[in-house]
């Protein structure tokens, strides 16, 4: 979809069925939307109050918006539309009838995944990081809850709040911050419906992440040389032990929390969790993963994307080609026609529309007294 055919939403045509999460930077619904009637479509709408104070919120979902229109990948979503209002602004994905894998696995008798099905939606995970990797975005918040399966039973990694685009430069070139190939500037992106409309709320293109030294990023591209990005983001049972340290991070991050996502589809928990944050990150810090049970490729895997240290964590190409994934034939990982689990077509069937006001919904959870709050229900920080 070209960027000028990006429609712009009237909130007047959407129809909520239900409220579908919320974090501390957003709420997300479903909606139907009749744009030229035979019963509209479904939508996954992510909103924000436009009354941010410092603006942080309106400029990170500005950097998911230009992930979805710069990304083309089936494993990614597509960004289907853009809400602007005086109270909110927002934007419209495809939505995954198949819920998230934290869903699909509690509805699992043994709570686990067998390794079959493990290896499908590893492989697919590693598909969708590495193409987000060669664009130079780290993702930094893989886990279940953000993995949607769609309706032909395929993945789509969803949520690009803590996301970041990692610097390509020389390592003799100065530590200045430059506007990224990626996100494009706003000469070129002032004929578009979408800049029209966001503009106000969220100003100029924002550029790279603040970072440290280029490094090498031997997890990830050994030809070509990123700077780190020094943040603190994520959800405490999946953070990467570099992120702790504040030593600067790049995409071996994303292997770490691969590592944890697969344990957690192995054993129905993840592996470092303890009795509070401080003890969370005591043990990523210091703990071993336990992989209880007969050594097989899976622990074996799981074991070299938990390692502490991110230059000595397995790489892409490693991931690829480790025991684990032997005989899977990457090029047609995509074109599985029965995956292992297919949501049903009359799984939407007989939902009644819920009188939800938008605006007034994302009012009543983002602001108190007129003060913008913060939500921690996806555990974000």
């Amino acid at each position: 979809m070209a960027d000028d055919q990006i429609p712009a939403l009237d909130l007047r045509r959407m129809k909520v069925l239900s409220p579908l999460g919320r974090g501390g930077r957003g709420v997300v619904f479903l909606v139907r939307y009749e744009s030229s009637g035979a019963g509209g479509e479904l939508f996954a709408l992510k909103t924000i109050l436009r009354s941010d104070s410092n603006g942080s919120e309106c400029k990170q979902i500005l950097f998911e918006h230009y992930v979805l229109r710069s990304t083309q990948h089936p494993l990614l979503p597509k960004l289907r539309g853009v809400l602007s209002t005086e109270k909110i602004v927002g934007y419209a994905i495809n939505y995954c009838p198949g819920r998230d894998l934290s869903h699909l696995q509690k509805k699992q008798t043994e709570k686990m995944f067998s390794d079959g099905v493990i290896r499908f939606y590893a492989a697919e995970l590693v598909i969708a990081l590495e193409y987000l990797h060669g664009l130079g975005i780290v993702y930094r918040d893989l886990k279940p809850d953000n993995i949607m399966i769609q309706e032909n039973g395929h993945l789509m990694l969803v949520d690009f709040d803590l996301s970041t685009k990692l610097s390509l430069k020389p390592p003799s070139e100065s530590r200045s911050v430059q506007i990224t190939p990626l996100l494009k500037s706003e000469a070129s992106m002032k004929n578009t419906n979408q800049f029209i409309l966001l503009s106000k709320c969220f100003g100029p293109a924002i550029p790279c992440e603040d970072s440290v030294h280029p490094e090498s990023v031997g997890n990830s591209d050994r030809s070509r040389s990123f700077s780190k990005s020094n943040s603190f983001v994520g959800t405490e049972e999946y953070i990467a032990p570099e992120m702790l340290q504040g030593n600067g991070h790049d995409f071996a991050v994303d292997w770490w929390c691969l590592g944890v996502v697969l344990h957690e589809m192995l054993y129905g928990k993840t592996p470092f969790k303890g009795v509070n944050r401080k003890a969370t990150f005591y043990n990523i810090l210091s703990k071993t993963p336990e992989l209880v049970g007969e050594p097989t490729p899976l622990r074996d895997l799981i074991r070299k994307l938990l390692v502490k240290d991110p230059k000595e964590r397995i790489s892409a190409a490693e991931i690829k080609g480790h025991d684990f994934f032997r005989g899977v034939e990457w090029e047609r990982v995509l074109q599985i026609s029965r995956p292992p689990f297919v949501p049903a077509p009359s799984d939407e069937e007989g939902m009644d529309v819920n009188k939800i006001d938008i605006e007034a919904y994302v009012q009543g959870v983002f602001e108190v007294d007129g003060d913008v709050k913060e939500v921690e229900e996806f555990k974000k920080f």
